[in-house]
Order: structure tokens, then C-alpha cells, then sequence
């Protein structure tokens, strides 16, 4: 992907195919992202993204931390609920949302993209099972310390799970990254497409032979999942293979 961005158009449709371009071609980002509002699909995929998560945290923590720490009726109903919701694929549940979301007059905005998404089932799932590890006598030593509900989450449990959280965290970034499904059922307009949509249409309007701006644009694309996945790759190890409270 990365060599057959730098080739030149007449390298790319070579045969033997080229390995590494005799003269790397950086104009081929510059013609990618000039072939439509890239700067648009970008801000939208982070705003997407970034919300979803932060979403997603504020559900799942406290959620994660009743299904673990307390008993209370229908826990049992609630929680298997949870895991029908993990299995469930997004294909069978976009009608009905599409039509709700029609209805309510935010199929031109961001929302259709983020609202659905604000609850993480396999987040929910591996929090509980972190939070199920941690010891009972933390949290009531906390509790003699006069330490509120709302304090145990959010400034004990939660430091405690940052390996869980930054697994999760990645896993939800490039799921929704890279979603291309849901967005193309969801927008109507490019003010509101991410840059999944924004990678695909280059086929489009550069031509399918043009392979080379095609790459540079996934390119693109790509880099950002890299990043964030060397800044979680080490909290992603403990998450798997936890031992235990330091």
C-alpha cells in the first residue's frame, strides 16, 4: 500500500509489478486529499470517533462497576441482555434506526453515526471481568474512609483498569475508524461523511486504474490506527494477562 503510493501511475499498472518507486511521488497525498473535502471526512471521522468513545466510557465504567460489585434484581436478566447485544450484528438493527433517526431529522447531521454506538456491550463485558479481579477489601477500605460511590469508580477502580480501558478503547477507535457500513446507510451529504466514505469515493472521481492516489488516500487512513495502536499496544498485553493488584 505504502510503495504503491509513491509509484507514479505508469509504475503501478507495470508488469512485473514495481516493489519500491524509482522517484517517490509525495504529489499523490496532495492530489488524494485535493479530490474532495478531505478536510471535512477528516474532522468528521475524529469528532465520530472520538465521542463515540467518550460516550462509551461513561456508560460502561459505572455499568461494568454494578454488574461486578453489586447485587441487586434482574442482574443476572440484565447482564444476558449485554451479551445478546455483544452477538448482535449492526446489519440487523440499521432499519429500524435509520427510520428512527429519519423521523426525528438527523440524517444530515452527526448524530445517526454516534447516538446508536453510545453503549459498548464487549466493553461493558471485559470491565466487569477486570473489575471482578480487583479485591473486595480495597473497596470497603475506601468505604470506611468515607469515600463516596461515585469516587470508587471514577478515582479507584477506574486507575485500576487503564490496561482494560486502553484495550477497549482501541478496539472502539478502529471499529469506528474504519466503519463503513454504517455511515453509507447513515449520510445523504459529504458535510456529514467520514473518511472511510471520503478513501471509497476516490474510485469514483480519480478513476479505478488510479491506484496510486487510491493507496496515498488509504495511506491516510491507516496511520492514525498505527499510531493509536503503539500508544495502547503495551496497556492491550496487561489487559490479557493480568496479575493481579500492585
Amino acid at each position: 500500500m505504502i510503495s504503491t503510493s509513491l509509484q507514479t501511475f505508469e509504475e503501478t499498472i507495470k508488469i512485473p509489478p514495481t516493489i519500491f518507486p524509482s522517484s517517490p511521488q509525495w504529489i499523490n497525498f496532495v492530489d488524494a486529499m485535493s479530490s474532495g473535502p478531505f478536510v471535512t471526512y477528516a474532522k468528521n471521522s475524529v469528532i465520530i470517533t472520538s465521542s463515540i468513545i467518550i460516550i462509551q466510557f461513561l456508560v460502561m465504567i459505572p455499568a461494568a462497576y454494578a454488574f461486578a460489585k453489586y447485587d441487586f434484581a434482574g442482574k443476572k436478566i440484565l447482564f444476558g441482555m449485554v451479551l445478546i447485544a455483544f452477538m448482535m450484528p449492526g446489519q440487523v438493527t440499521f432499519i429500524p434506526i435509520y427510520l428512527m433517526m429519519a423521523d426525528w431529522g438527523l440524517i444530515k447531521t452527526l448524530v445517526p453515526q454516534i447516538l446508536p454506538f453510545m453503549s459498548n456491550a464487549f466493553g461493558i463485558f471485559l470491565l466487569r471481568q477486570y473489575f471482578m479481579q480487583i479485591p473486595e477489601e480495597i473497596i470497603e477500605a475506601a468505604r470506611l474512609d468515607n469515600a463516596s460511590e461515585f469516587k470508587i469508580v471514577w478515582k479507584i477502580m477506574t486507575p485500576m483498569a487503564k490496561p482494560a480501558l486502553a484495550t477497549i478503547a482501541l478496539f472502539s477507535f478502529v471499529s469506528h475508524w474504519n466503519d463503513y457500513f454504517w455511515p453509507l446507510v447513515m449520510t445523504d451529504t459529504n458535510e456529514v461523511r467520514p473518511l472511510t466514505l471520503g478513501i471509497a469515493m476516490l474510485k469514483q472521481s480519480e478513476g479505478i486504474s488510479n491506484w496510486h492516489i487510491i493507496m496515498a488516500g488509504n495511506v491516510v487512513l491507516v496511520v492514525p490506527i498505527l499510531i493509536v495502536y503503539l500508544l495502547c499496544s503495551k496497556h492491550i498485553v496487561k489487559a490479557f494477562v493480568y496479575s493481579g493488584i500492585k
